[in-house]
């Protein structure tokens, strides 16, 4: 198939050399431009950039595709589909269209349930057990277009970090499939009654609840990690929680229970088993508290 391949960030890459691998034609690549980062702020390109100029594929990078030229350009391609992993634009009606078989995104929930920017994230805060890839034929709607392919994997206490990378070589094997028998695929309408929405996480987010009962603060600190990573305040300093195990001792929410920094919650209390300093390395509790003291009885916001 001629294909156009759509994504920007780590989650996407997989899918790109799941295409190549499987020897379509890979037109070009379109992803997000260049943004700053980085201490310095320079200029960096992203992950499917960097594949996509590796595998020396032509990439584009358009600020939108609602212009006319845009537009034009992408039709020019002469495309069988466009394929759409964490791309990071609106696809507009000409976009969506100019493919002869349209354009299919790789979802990284199980749709309806998750439309949206975060749904890993979501999933994770909600306390779902299940969580998985949608291939769906994209539309106007956010994420509403017919399901082509969806397949689960259990959430259990894997970190949004962890479950990315899970999910993202998932997506890239459904896709394959996918493509392989494209044109004796069924396609389902979602259930607009079960439809729930992810939208994008809020930096204040991060900051970890106390009042909430254990369970849910412990999913906050997976659901964060590692971006932007949950954390608290403790006499002017940010400290982040990168991971925690559940204790069933109770206090005050808020309060450090002991020397080992357990922090009590609305219901029961969590237990840091990594954390990290504003500019320093992740670290065990222990290194913490050897450099950096917060006593028994100490108060975290």
């Amino acid at each position: 198939m001629r294909i156009a391949f759509m994504g920007t960030p780590e989650f996407a890459v997989p899918t790109l050399d799941a295409l190549l691998a499987a020897g379509h034609d890979v037109a070009a690549v379109y992803t997000q431009p260049p943004r700053p980062a980085g201490r310095g702020k320079g200029l960096t390109t992203s992950p499917v950039q960097k594949r996509a100029k590796a595998a020396g594929i032509e990439v584009r990078t358009p600020l939108s595709l609602k212009d006319e030229e845009a537009q034009a350009a992408f039709r020019a391609l002469d495309l069988d589909v466009a394929v759409v992993a964490a791309y990071g634009l609106i696809l507009p009606e000409p976009i969506l269209e100019a493919p002869r078989w349209g354009c299919l995104n790789v979802h990284a929930s199980l749709l309806p349930r998750w439309r949206g920017a975060a749904p890993i994230q979501r999933a994770i805060l909600a306390g779902d057990r299940q969580t998985g890839i949608t291939i769906m034929q994209m539309e106007q709607g956010l994420d509403t277009g017919p399901m082509l392919a969806a397949q689960g994997v259990a959430i259990d206490r894997k970190t949004a970090g962890e479950l990315t990378d899970e999910l993202a070589a998932l997506g890239a094997n459904l896709m394959a499939e996918v493509l392989k028998r494209f044109s004796d695929a069924g396609r389902m309408r979602q259930n607009e009654a079960r439809a729930s929405y992810a939208p994008k996480i809020r930096k204040e987010e991060a900051r970890l609840d106390f009042t909430l009962p254990a369970a849910q603060v412990e999913r906050q600190v997976r659901a964060f990690n590692p971006v932007p990573g949950a954390y608290f305040e403790y006499e002017g300093e940010r400290i982040k929680i990168l991971a925690a195990e559940l204790s069933e001792l109770n206090g005050t929410p808020g309060t450090v229970l002991d020397h080992g920094l357990t922090i009590a919650c609305g219901e029961g209390a969590i237990v840091p088993t990594m954390v990290q300093r504003a500019g320093r390395a992740p670290m065990l509790p222990a290194e913490l508290l050897r450099g950096f003291v917060i006593p028994a009885g100490a108060c975290l916001t």
